[in-house]
């Protein structure tokens, strides 16, 4: 069994292949991946080559980590059924060409533990699952308050007020790009520049910026919180006296957990959350390379979206 997949052959080179599968296992199920996003913090970072030493890094590369698709088959302990339509988070099936993260292509195989099964009326809004679960992991993380403070009205601080929303708070969001000022649901959209507040309790930084701790910390309230929800290339570092007279807590937010998928279903399933209007862009397999360049320059795009139904 083999697969087209986006694979990057070393940084700013992408092309399509065709790829031997790794065969299935009884607890595997085999996915026809429909829709695939592309995410423009990690994979713009292994796009340009500047992503830091992970495990499993190294080209050539499939990339991918918001895939959506069908069960098409399912191994009798995966506790899965075909049929099914899953969140895909990734695969690591091609061989020798590594899965960082594996999850461009237009079928995969993994265990059938780590797909996440969607709703049926989820079609292509589905691919953006992770990055829901992975904001509402940044916003209930244990003994922090909800974020008042957020960096950043890309889609990922997009999800993060929305949630921070449903879930009772009233976030300011910091945004200096005019493309990316639109106001959001129950919460503002200012230019930093324009904030004069200097006492939020929580800042929440999606930005990935690694020169802004200074900045953030300035803007604290006595013992306040700035949750790392970005992913940083550079190093942090910040000026200590500030932070000593704060008593400044950071907090790192990694990847989604169980419990954080259970909560973004919950707010859909009652409509206390959307994921309507983050999907700008749209591309085909033939077109990725056009595609990825895109989703990585174009400040209007906040999440392209790659269709795979047509492809075999």
């Amino acid at each position: 069994m083999d697969t087209l997949a986006v694979v990057m052959e070393k940084p700013q080179s992408l092309a399509l292949r065709r790829l031997a599968l790794t065969p299935p296992g009884d607890a595997d199920v085999v996915v026809a991946v429909e829709w695939s996003g592309i995410s423009t913090g990690t994979e713009r970072l292994l796009w340009s080559g500047r992503m830091p030493a992970f495990p499993g890094m190294g080209y050539p590369l499939v990339p991918g980590y918001e895939s959506v698709g069908r069960i098409i088959e399912a191994g009798p302990a995966s506790g899965r059924q075909v049929g099914e339509r899953v969140f895909v988070p990734g695969a690591t099936c091609y061989g020798e060409v590594r899965g960082l993260f594996g999850g461009a292509a237009a079928r995969v195989v993994l265990p059938g533990a780590r797909v996440v099964p969607l709703p049926e009326g989820m079609e292509e809004t589905g691919a953006l699952f992770a990055l829901a679960a992975t904001a509402h992991h940044a916003v209930v993380l244990p003994g922090v308050p909800l974020p008042e403070l957020i960096i950043g009205h890309g889609v990922l601080g997009r999800l993060v007020a929305r949630i921070t929303v449903a879930l009772g708070g009233k976030p300011v969001v910091w945004e200096k790009n005019p493309i990316r000022q639109d106001a959001g649901a129950g919460y503002a959209v200012i230019d930093p520049a324009a904030d004069t507040h200097t006492a939020y309790k929580v800042i929440c930084d999606v930005s990935g910026a690694a020169d802004l701790l200074d900045t953030l910390i300035a803007r604290l309230a006595p013992q306040g919180d700035v949750v790392l929800a970005g992913f940083y290339e550079a190093p942090l570092s910040f000026s200590f006296p500030p932070a000593f007279m704060r008593e400044a807590r950071l907090r790192v937010a990694a990847q989604w957990k169980p419990a954080d998928v259970a909560g973004v279903t919950a707010l859909l399933a009652k409509g206390a959350l959307s994921l309507e209007g983050l999907i700008t862009h749209h591309g085909t397999p033939e077109n990725a390379d056009a595609a990825y360049r895109t989703a990585f320059s174009d400040p209007s795009c906040l999440k392209m979206i790659l269709d795979w139904r047509a492809v075999s």
